[in-house]
């Protein structure tokens, strides 16, 4: 039932002005309360404890979808972390992480203090039930009881959040990991409560890389450093896995090293734009096409943002700065992704500076010479690129940190690939 129609319902419920209940339940809703937590807060406001609806159902976890009402579920506490929200204009602490019985694994969140453990086994009831990144999720609040069981339940899940950085994927919450500090940067950027310094970067270990943010900065995180992270979560940032580390996080410095991999997977471009964007990936595949808005171009001066006849979508009429890209379309036949040359592989790929562009662009009176020269070196060529893939509405983008020509024989790689379909 969507938000118009529970304010609609509650109103008669109540005996109150309809408008008046669907803003207040509007405010609640974008403050990340979920629906029914709202609804019973609106009860209570009104006067009104009894709750509505029918009893909760008991349910298996494997049994919950995003559709279920409320319901009654006995599980094992896998994870739970704190973390802080801003809720109706202040901070407000919730527990999160994972549930599990023997028939699956789902994402809760707790606005209550309920003393949730790792391991705790529980019997939560009139649990609410919403949709989160297309999987349903447990609420629990106010209306929920709950209670801790003497016997532990036996699940077929590991308990304690660790994972490798390969296995993190956007949303998850309560995770344990520990990794080298690649690279890191301290920066100030316009926070919710005005300028705040932060240290972002890359973490990285055996299985790959990630990029972090440390939001209330910690002297253990620094670059070379190898430290271990509890209560961390992930989140989607520009396209990709991004880890967080907030001022719940428990960060410790570890006496030895933690080996981190050279390599990136090497993946299928189909394979990769389905997992929706990975930080550190390889792509093999025939370069079809370099597009529009590539060799010379200009910058805005203010923001970088590539610029057409002199004017930036953000400030408007700017004197550009002169810039060197390529953006161009990479095919192994099982989907396309535009490939991002920053101007440094784009010299590499032209074989040729800055200077030397602007020197060709003017001799030929057209800056489009410089693209047309690079799609003579580049197009019909198989490559191997290595970098970051995102993929949003517009499509797949891989920004490049390698980019080099395939040394592969192509009727070995076709042999290859029969053998695997045959497979």
């Amino acid at each position: 039932m969507d938000l118009d129609n529970r304010a609609e319902d509650l109103a008669s419920d109540l005996g109150v002005d309809n408008e008046e209940v669907k803003r207040d339940l509007q405010n609640l809703v974008e403050y990340s309360v979920p629906l029914d937590e709202a609804v019973q807060s609106l009860r209570r406001k009104y006067g009104d404890d009894t709750g509505g609806g029918g009893a909760p159902t008991a349910a298996d976890v494997g049994e919950i979808t995003p559709d279920s009402s409320n319901v009654t579920v006995s599980a094992r506490v896998l994870t739970a972390g704190e973390r802080s929200i801003r809720y109706q204009g202040s901070d407000h602490v919730i527990v999160e992480g994972k549930l599990a019985d023997e028939t699956g694994v789902i994402d809760y969140t707790a606005w209550e203090d309920f003393g949730l453990s790792p391991g705790d086994t529980i019997t939560a009831g009139n649990a609410g039930v919403r949709e989160w990144d297309g999987e349903p999720e447990l609420n629990l609040g106010e209306s929920t009881s709950l209670s801790f069981e003497d016997e532990p339940l036996e699940v077929p899940y590991e308990i304690g959040g660790e994972a490798s950085l390969a296995d993190l994927e956007t949303g998850d919450r309560a995770v344990t990991i520990e990794v080298s500090v690649l690279e890191c940067e301290r920066r100030t950027i316009d926070g919710r409560d005005g300028e705040t310094e932060i240290l972002s970067g890359v973490f990285g270990d055996e299985s790959g890389r990630l990029p972090f943010t440390n939001w209330d900065p910690v002297p253990e995180i620094e670059e070379g450093a190898s430290v271990r992270i509890e209560n961390a979560y992930v989140r989607e940032f520009r396209g990709v896995p991004e880890v967080n580390v907030s001022a719940f996080s428990t960060v410790t410095s570890l006496e030895r090293e933690i080996d981190v991999g050279s390599d990136a997977p090497e993946l299928g471009i189909g394979e990769a734009v389905a997992t929706g964007g990975i930080y550190d990936v390889r792509l093999v595949g025939n370069l079809i096409a370099v597009r529009d808005g590539s060799g010379l171009i200009q910058r805005c001066p203010e923001c970088s943002r590539v610029i057409q006849k002199g004017q930036c979508r953000t400030h408007g009429s700017v004197d550009g700065v002169d810039d060197l890209r390529v953006k161009a379309i990479l095919d192994d036949g099982t989907g396309a992704v535009t490939v991002i040359l920053d101007d440094e592989l784009t010299e590499e790929v032209y074989g040729g500076t800055l200077e030397d562009a602007l020197e060709e662009a003017r001799d030929a009176m057209d800056q489009e010479a410089v693209a047309d020269t690079i799609r003579e070196r580049i197009v019909g060529r198989e490559y191997q690129v290595r970098g970051h893939l995102s993929v949003d509405e517009y499509g797949a983008n891989l920004d490049a940190e390698s980019f080099e020509e395939s040394d592969d024989e192509p009727a070995d790689r076709a042999t290859a690939f029969l053998t695997e379909v045959d497979a």
